[in-house]
């Protein structure tokens, strides 16, 4: 086994059990509906993680071919999933018992949470890519980082409802966008 496919298994593992919580809270949502009272912005959010770990998975085989790892690469790596987890860990509250579960009373209760480990998963991003090239990310993926970084801040100032659910769709169509424009090839 080479290098790559012996560090990637430990980062697709966790990567795994992200996106097993989100579907987990699908599937809390389905079985608990009679008792949910569903909330756009946690629904547009979790969409949206399922997407960053798919394009997190997608992305790290063009790491492959990287011939010198080391332990930071690995640990920046290994950073940006378990940030990736807690995000998934925390979209959707847990579906024990029989009270009704407000998806919208969830999302307020842990609004600084989310949109701080978001921001750090960000600037994790960021310092991923000029840990692995020695270079800071540049053009539309720089563009991308902050487009969604500068909103992801404005969360701890602006408690509008209004807000929180056009930034939620927002999100989900700028990294939808960003995406297409820079991972539809497997490399």
């Amino acid at each position: 086994m080479d290098q790559f496919g012996y560090l990637s298994v430990l980062l697709s593992i966790i990567i795994g059990f992200a996106c097993t919580q989100i579907l987990l809270g699908y599937r809390g949502v389905v079985l608990a509906r009679t008792r949910v009272r569903n909330y756009w912005p946690t629904i547009a959010w979790s969409a949206l993680l399922l997407l960053i770990n798919m394009q997190s998975w997608w992305a790290m085989f063009g790491l492959r071919f990287l011939e010198h790892w080391t332990f930071p690469v690995f640990s920046i790596l290994m950073l940006q999933t378990v940030l990736q987890y807690m995000l998934a860990a925390i979209v959707f509250p847990d579906f024990l018992g029989n009270e009704p579960v407000s998806l919208r009373e969830h999302y307020w209760t842990h609004t600084r949470w989310f949109f701080g480990l978001l921001v750090v998963l960000i600037l994790v991003s960021l310092t991923k890519d000029y840990i692995i090239s020695g270079r800071w990310p540049t053009g539309a993926n720089l563009l991308f980082h902050f487009s969604l970084m500068i909103p992801a801040v404005a969360t701890f100032f602006v408690k509008s409802e209004m807000y929180h659910r056009i930034f939620s769709g927002f999100a989900l169509s700028i990294f939808s966008a960003y995406t297409v424009a820079l991972f539809t090839i497997l490399k």
